[in-house]
């Protein structure tokens, strides 16, 4: 059963100089009935929650649904109505050529008709986990859609109930709404309501942008910047951007790394026995296969195995105009050995909830005595196209990996705040997959 959450008093519209006073006013009133309560003690959070899809796709009429970045049946329909109108490869995913067409159908509309009425629920709910340990500030920066210039902002506090003890650890919740404009507009201001000496996040639920005042300010002031690679659409582009953030200082998290872990405990299982131990350095062909939609997972593991045994990418190359958008990497080894690297994207009938999750991976070599041929698989998506592919050498190891029960951003990003810091496999995997996109620019 999960705990219930209560609010203390329901969120209410004011100004911005009033915030403070607003939630000083709520503790107040809450100091007869639970003396006990926690106020914000722990961290602050600041959230970048765009959610523009589903925005995007409510203004043009194909969502009726409320504005909540949940990926669920509504959200789903609505993008199949949109493809299909707009003739467009119906997926019921969010692809690239999806999102730039809603973008430039809503761009055609009069100012005036750039209107939503969903119910925004953005802003006052975040994963249980986080409400139920940490007594936190959540600052919540919603991006809305239309030309006018002013910010809105709500304030509350969540306390879940406990079944034992009378204790209340408390959340509070501050909420500003308005135009990507008008929101850069008030980095200052967002940064003074970030409690002082406390840990400082950013959980930045978009492509990173450096550009964007606000981003620039907030990322200055955070202790850890939180990102999601499934997110991003030029997934190379991105990874050079998080590199400069490294390279200047900032603490990094990205939660699609985490999402690897069970892929990189399976492969290095494979070579526990030290007659497999003994072949690693045999090891100069690998496949690796995703799916469609973006090459984040596909391209960190890589270069995770890669730094592992030091290999030094040499030449990145991608097939021109090849639906499985192959990409070609050549690496040297330390024995001067070359490696052959070939990642696929490949299209799923029934595709899961994050995009561009690995799909297999084969380890293989070209010397037929190596005893270090590897599969590893999802269970959801089989084995067949890598036992298909020529690695059926002497001692085959052969795995799955089991699907997690929830790969969600709010989960890992909850499993994340327990162990904030620097990631040094993260950010060296990181720098050489910065370094294949350098040469595929050459």
């Amino acid at each position: 059963m999960t705990t219930p959450l209560v609010a203390l008093q329901k969120p209410k519209g004011i100004s911005l100089d009033d915030i403070e006073a607003e939630l000083n006013a709520i503790w107040h009133s809450q100091s007869g009935v639970n003396s006990v309560a926690t106020r914000a003690s722990t961290f602050s959070m600041v959230v970048y929650e765009p959610e523009e899809f589903q925005q995007l796709l409510a203004v043009l009429g194909f969502y009726k649904g409320p504005i909540d970045g949940v990926f669920g049946p509504q959200t789903h329909e609505a993008i199949v109505l949109a493809q299909r109108a707009f003739r467009i490869k119906e997926t019921g995913r969010l692809d690239k050529e999806t999102f730039t067409r809603l973008r430039e159908e809503v761009a055609q509309l009069p100012p005036g008709k750039v209107k939503l009425t969903n119910a925004d629920l953005r802003g006052f709910s975040i994963s249980e986990a986080i409400a139920a340990q940490n007594p936190c500030r959540i600052i919540t920066l919603c991006p809305t859609l239309g030309a006018e210039d002013a910010v809105t902002a709500q304030v509350s506090a969540y306390c879940p109930v406990h079944k034992t003890g009378s204790n209340l650890i408390c959340s509070e919740y501050i909420t500003l709404r308005g135009t990507k404009a008008a929101l850069n507009q008030v980095g200052s201001m967002v940064r003074s309501l970030m409690i002082p000496d406390l840990p400082k996040f950013l959980w930045w639920k978009a492509t990173p942008n450096p550009e964007q005042e606000i981003f620039r300010q907030l990322v200055e002031e955070a202790n850890c910047v939180v990102m999601d690679s499934s997110y991003f659409g030029d997934v190379e582009a991105e990874f050079l951007k998080i590199q400069t953030l490294i390279d200047s200082g900032t603490y990094v998290a990205d939660l699609n790394w985490h999402r690897l872990a069970p892929w990189q405990e399976l492969t290095a299982a494979a070579f526990d026995p030290p007659e497999r131990r003994v072949s690693l350095g045999e090891i100069d062909q690998i496949t690796i296969d995703y799916e469609k939609g973006n090459a984040a997972q596909a391209l960190m593991f890589l270069s995770w195995f890669a730094s592992r045994l030091g290999w030094q990418p040499i030449a990145y190359t991608q097939d021109q105009d090849d639906f499985y958008e192959i990409k070609h990497i050549t690496f040297v080894g330390p024995n001067e050995k070359e490696i052959k690297a070939e990642v696929a994207a490949i299209p799923i009938s029934d595709p899961g909830e994050i995009v561009g999750d690995l799909v297999g991976l084969r380890l293989a070599s070209s010397n037929p005595k190596a005893n270090c041929a590897t599969i590893i698989c999802s269970e959801t998506a089989g084995c067949m196209r890598m036992e298909s592919g020529g690695g059926a050498q002497s001692a085959l190891y052969t795995e799955q990996v089991t699907s997690a029960s929830d790969q969600k951003a709010e989960l890992l990003l909850t499993q994340q705040l327990q162990r904030w810091g620097r990631d040094v496999l993260y950010e060296e995997s990181l720098a050489l997959a910065v370094q294949l996109v350098h040469l595929r620019g050459r």
